[in-house]
């Protein structure tokens, strides 16, 4: 599904990810480990086109630099970044039907009701406003608006961070869920979770 050979990444003098080669086959759930500042988020900012890099980075057997942000989603690239960016005064069924538009002419892996079932917390609270939701929640609607994209590949960086120890077990759980049927590539921390997850593990130092 994803392969990268020799990738680095710049912020001007400053060299952020320096040549790392990593896959993601099919079926697979990879997690990306390692301190603050070790280049997890910036590789998977490169991926997704969010950040210049080198190198090659080919999803799906296409050369990641010829698509567009845009362009890799609709193709089943879908990332979610760090810091959850729901949109705060549409509610939380709202945010989930705006992950359908990215998915345009191909066939949806999962449905909006479906996101329910993954994360039943959210049902609920299908009328409230994403301002409203406390951090674990806003952060599953951001996974959940991400799986109705239609994931071939799902980006999650540091999906966790910042949530109390009980609503981050509860949100790796769905994350099992979801890697029964999506290839994940997952930047985390919390790196006793990630394993519990994950198929095959890369440190970054």
């Amino acid at each position: 599904m994803l392969e990268l050979r020799g990738v680095e990444v710049s912020y001007g003098a400053v060299e952020a990810v320096r040549g790392i080669d990593l896959r993601v086959d099919q079926g697979e759930v990879v997690a990306l480990i390692g301190p603050n500042g070790a280049g997890k988020t910036s590789t998977l900012r490169a991926i997704s086109g969010l950040a210049p890099s080198r190198g090659s980075i080919r999803f799906d057997r296409m050369d990641c630099r010829r698509l567009s942000v845009q362009g890799g989603a609709r193709r089943g690239l879908i990332h979610v970044p760090e810091g959850r960016r729901v949109f705060t005064t549409l509610t939380v069924h709202e945010n989930l039907l705006v992950g359908t538009t990215a998915r345009r002419g191909r066939a949806g892996v999962y449905s909006v009701d479906e996101i329910y079932d993954i994360f039943p917390a959210l049902a609920p609270l299908r009328r409230r406003e994403g301002g409203a939701l406390s951090g674990g929640e806003q952060q599953m609607v951001a996974i959940g608006r991400a799986l109705v994209a239609g994931p071939r590949l799902l980006l999650l960086d540091e999906p966790s961070l910042g949530l109390a120890p009980k609503i981050a077990r509860s949100l790796f759980a769905a994350l099992a869920q979801v890697a029964t049927r999506t290839p994940l590539l997952l930047v985390a921390q919390n790196t006793v979770l990630a394993l519990r997850v994950c198929t095959r593990a890369a440190v970054m130092v």
